[in-house]
Order: C-alpha cells, then sequence, then structure tokens
C-alpha cells in the first residue's frame, strides 16, 4: 500500500520534505504541491512528477491527495489545517500548529469534535535518537524523578528579518515542546532574562537571551537561546534527577582527542543535526496514517506550546514572570 501525499509550501522546509519523501520515505508518493510562488512550485514538482497547484486549498480538495503535509509560512498554518480536517484528511502541519493561542483554539475545536485525530504537529526532535534516550532513561527511573532541566539552543547566524519574538517563537518553541514531552508535565510560567547583547547580534535582536520554564510539578527548566554564535549550531541538554543526571550532546559524531587536544565536528544548522530525526518522523507519521491512526505530537501538543511562547514572548516585553493558563483538555487528546 502508498500514501498519496500532498505538500503545501515549496519553501526550503517543504523542499526538504519533498526530497525525503521522493528518496528515502517507503510506502508514499508525492502526487501533488503547492505554492503562491508558482514557478517554483513547478520546478519542484516537476522533479518529483507531482501536479502542481498555486493554491493550497486546492491542493487539499484534490481527490488523488490522500494526505497533506504543510510546510507553509506560519500565518497560513491554520486555514490549510482547517481545510484538511472538513476533508477528512490526515495532515502532518509543520511547527507552529498557529501563531497565536486563538488560531490554536479553533484548530483543537475542530479536531476535538471529530471521532480520532487527524493532526500532527511538527516537532521533530521527538524522533531523535539522542532524544529518545534520555526519555527512555527518565522513564525507566534511571536518575529517579526530574528536578531540574538545562536547555542550550544556540546557532551560528539568523536570516535577515529575524526578531526577538522570534528567538521564542522559532528556537525557543522546540524546547518548550521538548520540556512538555520528556516530563510529561505542563509548563504553568516562564520568565525570559535579556542578557548582555553580543556585538554579532543583527540590528534591533535582544541576543542572547535566558528563558526559565516552570512546570506543573515544580521542575525548573532554563533555555539558553543564542541565535548569533557563529560557531554553529549547538544543542544541548542536561536532566538533573535526584539520583543522577542524562546528557545530551551537540550530536553523537566522535570526538578526537590528539597531541593534548580534543576537537569534534559541529553541525552547520538544523538540517545536518537532525536530518535522521526528520527522516524517522516522516516515516512514522506515513506508517501511521496507512494503519489509519496518527499517533506524532497532537494538535493539544501544538496548542499548548504556542500558549507557553506567547507567555514567554510577553515576559520579554514586561520582564515580568507570565502565568501561563491552558484550557481543560478536550477528551480526544486524554
Amino acid at each position: 500500500m502508498t500514501l498519496r501525499i500532498g505538500v503545501v509550501g515549496t519553501g526550503m522546509m517543504g523542499q526538504d520534505h519533498i526530497q525525503r519523501l521522493a528518496a528515502s520515505v517507503l510506502r508514499v508518493e508525492v502526487v501533488a504541491v503547492s505554492d503562491v510562488n508558482l514557478e517554483q512550485a513547478k520546478r519542484v514538482g516537476d522533479g518529483v512528477g507531482a501536479r502542481v497547484y498555486a493554491d493550497g486549498h486546492e491542493l487539499v480538495g484534490d481527490d488523488q491527495v490522500e494526505a497533506v503535509l504543510i510546510a507553509s509560512p506560519g500565518f497560513t498554518h491554520e486555514e490549510f489545517t482547517l481545510a484538511c480536517l472538513a476533508a477528512g484528511k490526515p495532515v502532518l502541519c509543520e511547527k507552529p500548529l498557529a501563531p497565536t493561542i486563538d488560531a490554536c483554539l479553533r484548530v483543537l475545536e475542530a479536531e476535538a469534535a471529530m471521532p480520532r485525530r487527524l493532526v500532527q504537529v511538527g516537532f521533530m526532535r521527538r524522533y531523535d535518537a539522542g532524544f529518545r534516550a534520555m526519555k527512555e532513561g527518565l522513564d525507566g527511573g534511571q536518575v529517579g524523578q526530574a528536578l531540574l532541566l538545562h536547555c542550550r539552543h544556540r546557532n551560528a547566524a539568523v536570516p535577515p528579518g529575524f526578531t526577538t519574538d522570534m528567538m521564542i517563537t522559532d528556537s525557543v518553541v522546540h524546547d518548550i515542546d521538548v520540556t512538555r514531552w520528556l516530563l510529561g508535565q505542563e509548563i504553568v510560567a516562564a520568565t525570559v532574562y535579556k542578557a548582555r547583547r553580543t556585538s554579532h547580534a543583527p540590528e534591533g535582536l535582544a541576543d542572547p537571551q535566558m528563558v526559565l520554564l516552570e512546570t506543573a510539578e515544580g521542575v525548573l527548566v532554563d533555555v539558553e537561546s543564542f541565535v548569533s554564535c557563529q560557531f554553529g549550531y549547538d544543542i544541548r541538554y542536561e536532566l538533573v534527577g535526584e539520583t543522577g543526571t542524562l546528557s545530551l550532546g551537540e550530536q553523537s559524531g566522535v570526538l578526537v582527542r590528539q597531541q593534548g587536544q580534543y576537537h569534534g565536528p559541529i553541525p552547520a544548522d538544523y538540517r545536518e543535526r537532525f536530518g535522521d530525526a526528520y527522516q524517522a518522523e516522516l516515516q512514522e507519521w506515513v506508517d501511521g496514517v496507512l494503519r489509519g491512526e496518527v499517533t506524532g505530537p497532537s494538535a493539544w501538543d501544538g496548542y499548548a506550546t504556542t500558549a507557553v511562547a506567547e507567555a514567554a514572548v510577553e515576559s520579554q516585553t514586561k520582564g515580568d514572570r507570565v502565568v501561563v493558563e491552558l484550557v481543560d483538555r478536550p477528551a480526544l487528546y486524554a
């Protein structure tokens, strides 16, 4: 059995997904692509033999499209996800589910009225082997109950137009999702501290920042967000438990110690660091849809993460601790 997929959005992320779906994900075929940039969509679509649409709604309405991957800009995610729900088609929506709490709640309400889940949100770190090993270790009781979680999220540089808000909504959003998933707890408050500004930050960007998250069971989580670090893409985690720690370095590559020195590779960007995670995410989503189920990060996860991100952005402005308030969790996501 083969799953026929349509991809909305043929920018960098969309092209990366399409390439993987066409080349290395099993039991899948990309049959349609769409983008407001029709020339770009045609180039990408021709490369995989897919039909091309200028409007994502036309793609969703294509009877040959059985499932949809949304990789268009975040402000379009709500409308295309709702269209997929109305059509009864499973959808993998890149983060964010939607950029605002109200938009997320509209998606949540629409799906919660259905008999089964159709929406998965693209939080790919859950599919990384290192992060999965950390969760298995914590859930298996290797270090006792979690007390603290230290997170480091560093980028060499950011593209033009990257804003201080995006420090949270594009970068720390991954750490928010990992925190909720790894600990199995909701986040109840966020506080953002702005550090001394690096001279390498683009004009107007408050970089770096420290974000302090508090969970419902009292775990403290600190996230360093430093997006102009110059030296590479550096992701590190350390979970402190009652009887030990679980640590995750920036990658699992070989570290060489020689002649009084040590050195190892540093990923250039997220695609290099999390390439295997994206691959696993896509394959597990395809396999699940073919079985008739969607089991990855849910619309509830998308909503809860956006709610925490909004609280953190508010803290950026006010400089105070901001409480996160969530609606009651619908039964579909119990």
